[in-house]
């Protein structure tokens, strides 16, 4: 096996600043490894990961290492990857195989590389290590207790398998955990997001119109934070629940086609293709500005956005300016790729704390009982949400009500009445 393969190991040094800060926002996790480090409860245990190389994925890593894994580990994006902190994992002894900017074909050959560890439970961020193993690799599944999967787009990803009679072992969804989608999604997605377009825009946002495409978690948490950072908002939809909310929430709610001409920036996070096509951009104002938070780069379709162009140039950092043959401008963030890593830093390291705490405590639980399952998608199991949670809050300082012994018979007392 490959030891590692990282831009620049001499960034190593650069990269444990960054893990340590990291570190000093994520206790949670901290807790985690300091109550396993010595009984090392995953020791025998192999993850092949594939998830954004950033400082809290590193806390991650050696906490998952700290408990008794191995562990090998790649991107899972191509413009994700913090190559400071890679070069850290590296030096730390950690077969990495992840740096900024890779193209398809390296993509794939990172993956590649972890799997070479004959991995006994997967973690994964998008499906891609999933779907290769199934594709490429079936020889190694025999050897596997189970997998889980940390964002949306995966989820659908493995369920689809999963209906199609085509996913071979059990995978958790760590992203339907509570502590994950109602804060990673809604309050890490709305904030990083924000700091990516500002990065890489350094517009104003206060009277602006901002379309957010999807009123899911993410959707949500962009709304909010449009919203209080003094833009107008629209929000696009196929589901009428979600919609109907959105209204309810005080946002417009209309088509894309409505709300093409009218936006002034344009945010996806839908999971699904061609959100914003041609045709929309056909009929957007100069100067719109269109970024994407799903997981893969298909929800602008930049094909059609190409082929309106007459020039295309980068302007600033992940900002490039489309020159219509029209003579309008339109400028895409992260070259539609996952625009809070892709022009920002991610999410910030407290809320990853709750996620990554989730993905810990999945790795355990499969150790422990993934060879008595059949291949499926899993929920994550209520007692852990319910401690993660409870941990965050006494991190925060915060104490809770508890149910008294009469209130816990009160609940079950199906009987009573008024």
């Amino acid at each position: 096996m490959t030891e590692y393969k990282v831009k620049d190991i001499g960034l190593a040094k650069e990269g444990r600043m960054l893990i340590d800060y990291a570190e000093k926002h994520m206790p949670v996790l901290m807790h985690l490894r300091e109550k396993y480090a010595k009984t090392k409860p995953l020791k025998g245990m192999r993850i092949a990961g594939c998830l954004h190389v950033t400082k809290e994925t590193a806390v991650l890593v050696e906490t998952l290492r700290a408990a008794g894994a191995e562990v090998a580990w790649s991107g899972c994006n191509p413009l994700s990857t913090n190559d400071k902190v890679a070069a850290a994992l590296a030096a730390n002894d950690v077969p990495v195989f992840a740096w900024h900017g890779l193209n398809t074909e390296e993509y794939y050959w990172c993956i590649e590389q972890t799997l070479k560890s004959k991995p006994t439970l997967t973690l994964d961020d998008g499906a891609d290590l999933i779907f290769t193993l199934h594709n490429k690799h079936e020889e190694l599944i025999p050897n596997l207790y189970g997998g889980s999967e940390e964002t949306t787009t995966g989820v659908i990803r493995i369920r689809a398998m999963a209906e199609d009679g085509a996913l071979k072992y059990p995978i958790m969804a760590v992203n339907d955990a509570d502590t994950k989608h109602l804060f990673d999604n809604v309050y890490g997605t709305g904030q990083s997001v924000f700091d990516g377009l500002l990065r890489a825009s350094a517009i104003l946002v206060a009277g602006k119109t901002v379309v957010i495409g999807g009123y899911g978690y993410c959707g949500r948490g962009m709304a909010l934070r449009a919203k209080g950072l003094g833009a107008d908002v629209i929000v696009t939809e196929v589901d009428p629940v979600r919609a109907l909310q959105a209204r309810m929430d005080g946002y417009q709610v209309m088509k894309m086609d409505d709300a093409a001409p009218l936006g002034d920036v344009f945010l996806t996070a839908t999971g699904m293709k061609d959100v914003v096509t041609g045709a929309h951009i056909k009929v957007m104002k100069d100067g719109a500005i269109l970024g994407n938070a799903g997981h893969y780069n298909v929800e602008i379709n930049e094909p059609e956005l190409m082929a309106l162009t007459k020039e295309k140039k980068r302007v600033r950092h992940a900002l490039d300016q489309y020159t219509l043959k029209d003579g309008r401008n339109i400028y895409l963030l992260g070259e539609g790729r996952l625009v809070n890593l892709a022009a920002g830093e991610g999410h910030p390291s407290s809320v990853m704390d709750l996620s990554f705490s989730s993905q810990f405590n999945s790795m355990m639980w499969l150790a422990k009982n993934g060879k008595e399952l059949k291949p499926g998608v899993y929920e994550f199991p209520k007692e852990l949400d319910q401690e993660t949670a409870r941990l965050k809050l006494h991190t925060m300082g915060i104490t809770i009500d508890e149910w008294t012994e009469e209130q816990k018979r009160y609940a079950k007392a199906y009987a009573e009445g008024t």
